[in-house]
């Protein structure tokens, strides 16, 4: 895995599939040697755009010895089974949050690949994120003095399909999950306290999977902070991301961000550009910077961030968030 090359195969042809696929195609040290899904014409299609392979069955990526990594972005139901066989056959592994369905499931499958040589990232992406970078680098360098309220916001666009919410784990472990990631990076401390309210304000179909569309919890770090985090699942005004983090010497803030730097003053008025249309838009560079983190450790010159252990870790704040939802009090741990 030290040469030049690294060659990488992507599971899983769908959304997520294409963005990673993307910008293994431009990165100048990938060799992207294959696309899978079970819905083989899919990978087809993305095979012809990335000027690469389709494969149908998972085992023959993961019997290539040639292969070096693989990112899986597969639907969350796979997961578990295609890290563990990956890390088996000694595959470099980028997974998609969640790690599994369910808490248990993701314990059992950290458990199993515990002292595997095979590195493992899990896609917290946001940490790659320029302006959340920079909120960071504020932090660490004390600029904000002692942290006292952080509040992160995660907002739209659209709904996700309910054949999506279906296999996605729920908002805890689907959208919020990201966040309770970015909380513990951006601080380095540790929640000991959850409260999570929730309700489906925007599809009411999804009280039927016991899932949420709109939600806000509630944390205490071990240092003693406080925390908010609100989910929305829908804004009708684009993707609104932003990050405040308030301390004993300042505020600092990831801002949202509007798709252009552009406004025009006539008269009282200031009309200027919106929003990202999507998540995607706001956040493709940061896929690129998670990209090109995992070649990195799959080529053995740094470490998985986030790692697997990072992601357990979000992965227990969201199911202690469910437990919380479910039987409507805070949960200490």
């Amino acid at each position: 895995m030290g040469g030049v090359t690294f060659r990488l195969a992507v599971i899983g042809s769908g959304f997520m599939g294409n963005l990673h696929a993307k910008n293994a195609f431009f990165h100048p040290v990938v060799e992207l040697v294959a696309v899978q899904d079970i819905e083989f014409e899919r990978a087809e299609r993305l095979a012809s755009v990335a000027r690469t392979t389709a494969v149908k069955d998972v085992t023959e990526i993961l019997e290539d010895e040639s292969v070096d990594g693989v990112i899986i972005a597969s639907s969350t139901d796979t997961h578990v089974e295609y890290l563990t066989r990956a890390v088996a056959a000694g595959k470099a592994v980028y997974c998609e949050k969640p790690i599994a369905l369910n808490y248990s499931d993701a314990e059992r499958a950290v458990d199993e690949i515990n002292g595997s040589s095979a590195p493992v990232m899990i896609g917290f992406n946001r940490r790659f994120d320029p302006s959340h970078l920079a909120l960071k680098a504020a932090i660490d360098e004390g600029r904000v003095g002692k942290v006292e309220i952080i509040q992160l916001t995660s907002r739209g666009p659209q709904p996700p399909t309910i054949e999506y919410a279906r296999v996605s784990g729920g908002q805890m472990r689907d959208q919020t999950v990201h966040f309770f990631d970015l909380l513990r990076w951006l601080t380095g401390d540790e929640p000991v306290e959850i409260y999570a309210m929730g309700a489906a304000l925007i599809v009411s179909a999804i009280t039927d999977l016991g899932d949420v569309d709109t939600s806000i919890v509630t944390l205490r770090m071990a240092s003693g902070a406080l925390c908010q985090i609100d989910c929305s699942r829908r804004t009708n005004y684009g993707y609104d991301e932003r990050v405040e983090v308030f301390g004993s010497d300042g505020l600092a803030e990831s801002r949202r961000q509007n798709f252009r730097s552009f406004s025009l003053y006539q008269g009282a008025s200031i009309v200027g550009d919106g929003l990202h249309y999507g998540w995607a838009n706001r956040l493709e560079e940061s896929y690129y910077g998670a990209l090109d983190a995992f070649v990195a450790c799959g080529r053995g010159l740094s470490a998985p961030s986030p790692s697997i252990v990072d992601g357990l870790r979000a992965q227990f704040l969201a199911e202690k968030a469910r437990e919380s939802l479910e039987h409507h009090c805070p949960i200490r741990f």
